[in-house]
């Protein structure tokens, strides 16, 4: 997980999202920048210094120009652009979350699938020994030539399951490499022995968990507050911005020189067309920013809710499995066994209960995997809480 976190295309892309969104606060709150001007007033003639010494009119000048935004307004857009880049950061942190619950789901499938393939091969090689058991019973005469065959058959079969397994394998470890950054071709990724988490959260503190630790929903109300500043900004478009000038002449020989300081107000004249349809615009996505909270807010804590009863339905299918199912199956293949030795039952019988086990053992391991997958989302939803 730290390694696709530190290294995977997809955390880097939200890395660089929040870092470029981190840029922009200081820019909407600084002033635009100031415009420098130069001007040469001939009198007479276009060209340069015409009238400079005949003309009382003649004058060079340079001067500057700042746009000075209406009061508030810059640090309403400094706002705005912070609530963005606070977003951006949940966000990433959001899909910090996504990759590491994508990994681990990623590894628990790799942990099922092999120990899935490792389940196939040993229940290829009893029916390999029971086709044997057969065959040997046949030529004592109690046996069938049948049941040698469809041994033989089923063990047969048996290959194309663990080659379907093998390819399981194949494409997953893909898409483990893919989220890791990895190269295809790279060794394939070992995966452990996996025990079952333990969620000691009680289930009445399950909305309050999702509501404060959901990214998801902190960047929906980031969103929220950056709308609710934009409304603000919005309604400031009825104030005027300014401008102030100054300017320096230098006029002819024996003139006096000139100084002129200009300032200036942008009128919203067309209020009606502009800054009211603003307003309208701005308050309506702060109602889409405020729903949207709720949706995130349900969302999570309806989605917390179903990873941790897909958690409580696997804990107890485990146990069934573990407890009870497994033991038995192992018992009944033994006891088909030794009765298709002793010519009690037929050879379906044993080789039914040859599959039993194998259902067992891989419902257990599969109740696991999805244990552990359905508690990587619950995180994903709720962070590390214990």
């Amino acid at each position: 997980m730290a390694e696709a976190i530190a290294h995977g295309p997809l955390t880097a892309a939200a890395r660089a999202r929040w870092v470029a969104a981190e840029r922009v606060p200081s820019q909407a709150g600084t002033l635009p920048d100031p415009q420098v001007t130069m001007q040469e007033f001939t009198v007479g003639g276009p060209k340069p210094l015409e009238g400079y010494e005949t003309s009382n009119f003649y004058y060079t000048g340079i001067g500057a120009a700042q746009d000075i935004p209406g009061p508030g307004k810059l640090r309403l857009a400094a706002t705005v652009a912070g609530h963005d880049a606070d977003a951006a950061r949940h966000q990433y942190l959001a899909r910090e979350r996504e990759v590491a619950a994508r990994v681990r789901e990623s590894c628990f499938k790799l942990f099922y699938i092999a120990k899935t393939t490792a389940l196939l091969e040993q229940t290829r090689a009893d029916l390999v020994r029971i086709g044997r058991v057969a065959e040997a019973q046949y030529r004592l005469g109690i046996g069938r030539q049948e049941d040698v065959l469809k041994a033989q058959f089923q063990a047969t079969a048996m290959l194309k399951d663990i080659a379907d397994a093998r390819g399981d394998f194949a494409t997953e470890q893909a898409a483990l490499k893919a989220l890791l950054g990895r190269d295809l071709d790279s060794r394939d990724i070992w995966i452990g022995e996996i025990a079952p988490t333990a969620m000691t959260l009680p289930a009445d503190q399950l909305d309050a968990a999702a509501g404060n630790g959901s990214e998801e929903l902190k960047a929906a109300q980031s969103m929220e507050a950056k709308d609710a500043a934009s409304l603000a900004l919005a309604r400031r478009g009825y104030w005027p911005d300014f401008s102030v000038g100054y300017m320096y002449q230098k006029t002819g020989p024996g003139q006096r020189d000139y100084f002129m300081l200009t300032l200036g107000a942008k009128v919203p004249l067309y209020f009606w067309r502009k800054q009211t349809p603003a307003i309208e615009q701005a308050a309506a996505e702060r109602a889409a920013a405020l729903s949207d909270v709720r949706a995130t807010r349900l969302e999570a804590e309806a989605d917390a809710h179903s990873r941790m009863l897909a958690m409580r339905t696997a804990e107890r299918t485990m146990s069934i499995y573990h407890d009870g199912l497994i033991a038995q199956a192992e018992a009944a293949e033994t006891s088909a066994l030794n009765d298709y030795r002793a010519g009690k039952v037929d050879f379906t019988t044993l080789l039914g209960a040859v599959i039993d086990v194998l259902n067992a053992r891989q419902g257990y391991w599969r109740a696991l995997a999805d244990h552990e997958i359905a508690a990587a989302r619950l995180r994903q939803i709720i962070g590390d809480q214990p």
